[in-house]
């Protein structure tokens, strides 16, 4: 069955990292773009960064940038989300999803999304 499964979410203090993965199960990855994306506590999901399948262009939300760094592994079937500096800001469930248009380029704002994963919990707190 198409999946996608998140980890490495958890509790850490403003200022620490987290590595995130997900991992495609069902589909060869380096065939799709991929989306990281999280929604906070009474807030609607927002993109956070993604990265393109053959042109492995990279896109990040204004929030992140200079923070979080996103990197795939065709071989694994991994993608990964690098996430230093930490911000109470940040916390949220983070979801990743796949766009079968993304070749060249990505965009997060885009409607060709699919495939979510149930999420990962992240936790920034003092």
């Amino acid at each position: 069955q198409l999946q996608f499964v998140e980890s490495g979410g958890g509790v850490v203090q403003p200022g620490g990292s987290l590595r995130l993965s997900c991992v495609a199960s069902g589909f060869t990855l380096d065939n799709y773009g991929v989306g990281w994306f999280r929604q906070g506590p009474g807030t609607e999901r927002e993109g956070v960064s993604c990265i393109s399948s053959i042109g492995g262009r990279t896109n990040y939300a204004d929030s992140v940038k200079g923070r979080f760094t996103i990197s795939r592994d065709n071989a694994t079937n991994t993608v990964h989300l690098q996430m230093n500096s930490l911000k109470v800001e940040d916390t949220g469930v983070y979801y990743c999803a796949r766009d079968p248009w993304a070749f060249v380029t990505c965009d997060f704002t885009d409607h060709d999304f699919g495939a979510w994963g149930q999420g990962t919990q992240v936790t920034v707190s003092s």
